[in-house]
This record gives C-alpha cells, sequence and structure tokens, in this order.
C-alpha cells in the first residue's frame, strides 16, 4: 500500500471514530422533539417590519416551550424569501418575564452554525442552529435574539405572536438587557425550538386557522388553547408530550388566504416537526364563510366544497400515516353570531354535515370535538354566550374549553404502522 493510501486510511479511521465519538454523545434512545414552533407566511402591509427597522438591527422574539430539557436548538426561516438571507449572530436566553426585553445574563448562550457566528440561509430554506447547551423547564420562556445588517428580500414571519417582540440598533445579541427597546406582536425569521429529550418524548402539532392561531388573545398571556392543552398534559404528568401551535389566522383547507392552504404546508408545517406523533386539524369555516360571503354558495358550489374537504382531509391522513403519525380530526365550532360571515341555514347545514362526517366516517384516527365543547344547547349554531367573542372566534373561557376537550388518551400513544 502507498504512503497516499495508508495516510487516506487513517484520515478515514480518525473520521470514523470522531463520527462515533459525536454519535455517544446523548444517551441512548435521545432524540429531537419540538417543543415551540409556528406556520410561516408572507408578511404583507401593516404586518411587514419596515426595511429601515432591519437596517444594523437586532430583533428579540419571545416564544414559550412546551417541554423541558438540557439542550435544544433554534430552526431560522427564509422558506419564502427571494433571495439568500445573512444573520450575523444569535443568541437564545431564558426571558426574565413575559413582555419584558431583558434576559437572565446567566443564560445567555451564543447561537453557532457549524461552529460560526454567522449564516447565510438559501431562499425557501430552513436552517437548524447547532445544539445550545441551556437548562430549561416545560413553560419557560426563551428569547431568541437575531442580528441583521439589512432587510430580507422578502420577509418570512408569523404575524399572529400573541408576544410582545423587541428591536433594538446594532448587534445586541450578546447584551442582557435592552433598554428603551422599540415594540412589536410579531414574529420574524424564526420558525421552531427542538429540545433533545428521551426516548418516549414525542410532540402534538395543532394545525388551523384563526381559533387556532389564538386570535383575540391578550399578547403575552399564553392564553391560546394549545397553551392550556400544554398547561393540561403537564398537569396530568405527561411532561413528554411536546405542543406546537401551526395555526395562521384567515387559513384555509383548500385555498390560499394570508397564508397558504393547509394541503400545502401539511409536511412542513406538520409532518417536518422533530417526534411528531399526532395532528390535530380543526379547518373549514373560512372555507364555508368565504364562499358564502363571496356569495359563490350555490348548491352545486356547495355541494362540491364539502365533497373537496373530505377529499382533502383523506390525503393529509394518508400523508400522515405514511410517517406513523395520527390524525385527530376536531369539529368545526359553531359560528351563527359571526357578523363578518352573517351564515345562513346552508352554512350551518353544511357544517353539521362536516361534522358529522368527522365524527363518524373513520377516516381519522380520532375525534377533538370543539363543537360540543363550546356551542350554546339552546342555539347551537351559536357559541355559549360565556365562551363567545365575537360570534366566530372563542373567548380566553372559550378557548380553554378548547384545551379541556382535547381526550389526553389520544395523545400518549399512535399505533400507524410506518
Amino acid at each position: 500500500m502507498s504512503r497516499q493510501s495508508i495516510l487516506a486510511a487513517s484520515l478515514l479511521s480518525l473520521s470514523l471514530a470522531g463520527c462515533a465519538a459525536t454519535a455517544v454523545q446523548a444517551p441512548a434512545g435521545d432524540h429531537w422533539v419540538g417543543s415551540w414552533g409556528s406556520a410561516q407566511l408572507v408578511p404583507e402591509g401593516q404586518n411587514e417590519l419596515p426595511a429601515a427597522q432591519w437596517q444594523d438591527a437586532s430583533l428579540r422574539q419571545v416564544v414559550r416551550v412546551s417541554l423541558g430539557g438540557r439542550q435544544l436548538r433554534v430552526k431560522l426561516s427564509n422558506v419564502f424569501g427571494t433571495a439568500p438571507l445573512v444573520i450575523d449572530g444569535g443568541s437564545v436566553a431564558l426571558a426574565l418575564a413575559p413582555g419584558k426585553a431583558d434576559v437572565d445574563a446567566g443564560s445567555l448562550r451564543p447561537l453557532r452554525f457549524g461552529g460560526a457566528a454567522s449564516i447565510t440561509i438559501p431562499a425557501g430554506a430552513d436552517y437548524l442552529s447547532d445544539p445550545v447547551d441551556l437548562p430549561h423547564a416545560a413553560g419557560a420562556d426563551l428569547a431568541i435574539s437575531l442580528h441583521f445588517a439589512q432587510a430580507p428580500a422578502r420577509q418570512t414571519g408569523h404575524p399572529g405572536a400573541r408576544a410582545t417582540s423587541f428591536r433594538v440598533p446594532g448587534n445586541m445579541v450578546a447584551a442582557a438587557n435592552w433598554p428603551q427597546a422599540e415594540t412589536f406582536t410579531r414574529w420574524y425569521q424564526i420558525t421552531g425550538v427542538e429540545v433533545l429529550d428521551g426516548a418516549a418524548a414525542h410532540a402534538v402539532v395543532a394545525i388551523g386557522d384563526s381559533i387556532t392561531d389564538g386570535y383575540g388573545v391578550t399578547p403575552d398571556t399564553y392564553a391560546r388553547w394549545t397553551d392550556g392543552l400544554a398547561t393540561r398534559l403537564r398537569g396530568a404528568g405527561m411532561t413528554d408530550v411536546g405542543v406546537v401551535n401551526a395555526g395562521i389566522g384567515g387559513g384555509r383547507m383548500l385555498r390560499d388566504g394570508l397564508g397558504p392552504n393547509l394541503v400545502s404546508r401539511f409536511e412542513r408545517d406538520v409532518l417536518a416537526r422533530p417526534g411528531v406523533s399526532h395532528a390535530i386539524v380543526m379547518i373549514g369555516v373560512n372555507d364555508f364563510g368565504v364562499q358564502h360571503r363571496n356569495k359563490e354558495d350555490s348548491p352545486a358550489a356547495r355541494a362540491r366544497l364539502l365533497d373537496d374537504l373530505k377529499q382533502a382531509y383523506r390525503q393529509i391522513v394518508a400523508r400522515a400515516h405514511l410517517q406513523g403519525v395520527c390524525v385527530l380530526g376536531a369539529t368545526i365550532s359553531p359560528y351563527g353570531g359571526s357578523g363578518y360571515y352573517a351564515p345562513g341555514p346552508d352554512n350551518e347545514a353544511d357544517r353539521l354535515a362536516y361534522n358529522q362526517w368527522i365524527r363518524s366516517a373513520g377516516d381519522v384516527d380520532g375525534v377533538v370535538d370543539f363543537d360540543a365543547a363550546l356551542r350554546d344547547p339552546a342555539r347551537p349554531d351559536h357559541l355559549l354566550k360565556a365562551l363567545d367573542n365575537d360570534g366566530l372566534h372563542p373567548s380566553p373561557a372559550g378557548y380553554q374549553a378548547m384545551a379541556d376537550a382535547v381526550p389526553l388518551e389520544q395523545l400518549k400513544t399512535c399505533r400507524i404502522a410506518r
């Protein structure tokens, strides 16, 4: 064997040994699990952060994780970008309090990407940070800070953060205190936090429209139904189940709205989450409502929409089953009191038919009956007054009723063969 061959073999052995050493750093069976996440879209109008506010600026965005752990990683997004996105500094830390810019200085950790402080994310891509050692409890508020030299060519974000974010000039990602920071209530360029957890840990992803996104929830109160579900899981001792909210306001199953239609985003927002075992799907009210509001609801169009919704459901269930993910179908809550959609008897008949199909057809792996949890027994096409915000969206008490309606037993295991 030549000297070059011996050298190559030696280098290969060292490389394989290094890979083996890296692989055994985590305890056997530990894996990455989604602990927080948001669905991405293209912010427009008032949801865009003005370009000038990105110039040599740092954003600090606070998220509440559902799983505790010692090690985490952050997923950044340029999925709707039209050019590479440069992020030239980042950090993660424990926030001192909801709605506050300052973080616990002792918990401040830099974000690295292959060991480097900066990263360039191609258009259309999501990138993960290197693992970060940061012990934290389930329900902790993490502050993700990123520095930008200039605005993205096209922004990627989530307008319905229901949490206060912060902006300061300059690269301040390593600073614990941000006095006089500007505030906004949207997230930009962040899409997930993943935790290294034990073999039994898994995640449930809730996907849907503004009712899942938490319309009407006061910022920094964490009163979405998914927040209530995460709290309820911990109270029941199910501390190894993460909850990720993939709702988008105005979302529809079949057509784009403020964001992409649910069928088109199901892989990215549900199946691509690490450790996902269950999806709770609540969608359809905007499909029915927009058709009626646009006066496109002829009998033939209504029948076609109902059939198309069922077919779309079957498609996402089939795709979920290929990855061993169970799909829980959620019934649509009443919206007879909605001034925006002003539904009539035909809409109510379609809602009831759709809900009955979800409950009885056997196409989904389980049912979450939000309709039963929220309706007024005296006027079943309306939300119960004590649970109603505006005739369409629940109040905080209504969101808690939704959290209480999720059957926890159905979230323990998923028996779909991969």
